[in-house]
């Protein structure tokens, strides 16, 4: 792959769309590997980011890959804004695509002699969103396949395009990536806000992010994280009646979402200990302004997705 990429890219440069998940990671640290300094790692800040992602993200590849020409964009008020009073699942997800590939281009455009674009597409996002090898309906429009304008001014360089996570992981190990980012969970593209049911608002990530920071602060201390496919906080909309001391309250609903899978394709719920329920339900009430009730979420995919939207 290293030899094909650097035969491919030549004295070109190449610019990578960076996420921080396992795929994106994977794809930056096989192109440096390649080509060095003519790779352009870019960060998109969308603002639907889990918490301390971005700073994370940043310490990875800026300082343990000393990856000089890595850049953060920030356009967390531009997604916000063009997500207002948008409800429909797809629509958020086309919205965003659209935004993201927009902002992405304009910092790819400062970007000289820029003619490649590498993208950690995979096999089950190919099979999902457009049926390769036989009939699979399309599913979800995926982020990294779903939504690229025809116009793209780059050539694609897509070097995972036939592997599976697994596969992934073991590849990212091989060229050095620290574990956090290697055992890290599948994260969607359109982030936290395909986590909020119905409308982004800023108030509604404010609470998500805070919730999924304890699902996942209490699954990684019981020693589940890397046992897990994924574990998440998803928020509802919708206001239920609690009791806080003597106060009757009319907060939010988090349901946590936990499922073990090989590939992401089928997927089971996880039977968590009572106890870690008890915990994060426990914290988040305490600790979270704005939810009064946690519930856990029992369905498989099949009939369920593993995200909610």
């Amino acid at each position: 792959e290293v030899e094909k990429i650097r035969e491919t890219v030549g004295d070109k440069n190449v610019i990578c769309a960076l996420s921080g998940g396992v795929d994106s990671s994977v794809v930056a640290a096989l192109l440096h590997r390649a080509i060095g300094d003519q790779l352009y790692p870019i960060f998109v800040d969308t603002g639907l980011l889990r918490k301390g992602e971005r700073e994370s993200v940043e310490r990875t590849f800026k300082e343990k890959f000393n990856m000089k020409n890595f850049r953060i964009v920030d356009a967390k008020d531009l997604f916000l804004e063009r997500l207002k009073g948008v409800i429909d699942p797809e629509k958020k997800r086309k919205i965003i695509g659209h935004t993201f590939i927009e902002v992405f281009e304009k910092a790819a455009k400062e970007i000289p002699n820029a003619e490649f674009l590498a993208q950690g597409t995979l096999y089950p996002d190919v099979i999902e969103s457009v049926s390769v090898k036989g009939p699979s309906a399309t599913i979800k429009s995926h982020h990294n396949v779903g939504g690229l304008p025809e116009n793209l001014n780059f050539k694609l360089i897509e070097p995972l395009r036939e592997l599976f996570k697994d596969e992934v992981r073991e590849l990212g190990k091989q060229l050095g990536l620290p574990e956090e980012i290697i055992k890290r969970q599948p994260f969607p593209g359109p982030g936290l806000a395909i986590r909020i049911i119905g409308e982004v608002k800023p108030e509604y990530l404010r609470i998500l992010r805070e919730a999924d920071a304890i699902v996942l602060e209490e699954i990684k201390k019981a020693g589940l994280y890397e046992k897990i496919w994924q574990s998440f906080a998803v928020f509802l909309p919708i206001q239920t009646v609690g009791v806080m001391g003597d106060e009757r309250t009319y907060d939010y609903v988090i349901a946590i979402r936990a499922v073990e899978s090989v590939d992401g394709m089928t997927a089971d719920w996880v039977k968590l200990p009572y106890d870690l329920l008890e915990r994060i339900s426990n914290r988040i009430i305490n600790e979270v302004e704005g939810v009064n009730r946690v519930v856990y979420d029992i369905t498989s995919k099949p009939p369920g997705t593993i995200e909610w939207e």
